[in-house]
C-alpha cells in the first residue's frame, strides 16, 4: 500500500505536470486516453486481434497510422517519454484481454549501445516498465542487440527489413529462458521481423512459448 507521504507528492506532481492524453495532449485529470481520442483511434477489432508471422503470434491494441503513427513518432524519436505510461496501461490492457494466462516473463526488444546513447532511452524498455508496473512486477532484459544495424524505419520492403534484423540479437550474458512462457513488447510490428529475430534466439535458448505485444501494427496488404 502506497504510504500517505508518496500519494502527496504524486498528487504535487500532478499539479505541476498534469497527465495528458498522449494522442492529442488535452490535460487529464488522471493518466489515459481521452474520450474524444478513444472514439476516433484506429482500434484493432477482436476479429483481427492476433497476426502470424512465421509461427510468431503477435498482438496490438492499435493500426499503425494518423495520430497513433505521430505519437509513436515523438515517442520513439523526438523524447516524449511522458507517453510511454498511458501507451503501457494500454498494452497491459490489451495482455489482459488477449494473453491472459499465456506468459510468466516478460522482456522487451533490445536497442544497440550506440542508439541508446543517442536517443537517451530504449522506448520498449519504457513501454514494458510502464506495463509491468500494473502488474507490481519487472520486465527482464533478456536480449542484446550485438549490432548497430540502420533502423527499420528507413527500409520500406519487407526482405529487406528481414535482411537487415539477422544475426543482430543474442541472448542477454547470465539469462536463462529454458522452460519459459515470454512476452516481448515493441512499440510498432510493421513486417514483423524484429519480433521473430528476437523470438528465433529465444526459442533456440530454450523458450517454450513466446507472444510479440506492440502498442500498434500496420494493416495488413489485400492478399498477404
Amino acid at each position: 500500500m502506497k504510504s500517505r507521504a508518496v500519494t502527496l507528492w504524486n498528487g504535487f506532481l500532478d499539479l505541476l505536470f498534469p497527465p495528458k492524453c498522449p494522442f492529442c495532449g488535452a490535460v487529464r485529470t488522471r493518466p489515459g486516453i481521452c474520450g474524444d481520442c478513444a472514439d476516433a483511434l484506429p482500434w484493432v477489432p477482436d476479429g483481427e486481434a492476433f497476426r502470424t508471422v512465421r509461427g510468431l503470434s503477435c498482438t496490438a491494441p492499435l493500426f499503425y497510422g494518423g495520430a497513433v503513427r505521430d505519437t509513436l513518432l515523438k515517442f520513439k524519436f523526438h523524447g516524449y517519454v511522458a507517453a510511454a505510461e498511458p501507451l503501457g496501461a494500454l498494452l497491459a490492457t490489451c495482455a489482459a484481454e488477449r494473453l491472459s494466462g499465456l506468459f510468466d516473463t516478460v522482456t522487451y526488444v533490445p536497442i544497440s549501445r550506440e542508439r541508446r546513447r543517442q536517443r537517451g532511452y530504449n522506448q520498449a524498455q519504457l513501454l514494458a516498465d510502464a506495463a509491468c508496473r500494473r502488474w507490481d512486477v519487472r520486465p527482464q532484459a533478456l536480449l542484446v542487440k550485438v549490432m548497430d544495424n540502420p533502423p527499420q524505419s528507413g527500409i520500406s520492403d519487407a526482405a529487406g527489413r528481414w535482411a537487415n534484423v539477422a544475426g543482430v540479437y543474442r541472448l542477454a550474458p547470465g539469462q536463462s529462458v529454458s522452460g519459459r512462457r515470454v512476452l516481448l513488447i515493441d512499440d510498432i510490428c510493421t513486417s514483423g521481423a524484429t519480433f521473430c529475430e528476437c523470438a528465433r534466439v529465444l526459442h533456440e535458448s530454450g523458450a517454450a512459448a513466446i507472444y510479440g505485444l506492440s502498442v500498434a501494427r500496420a494493416r495488413e496488404k489485400s492478399g498477404q
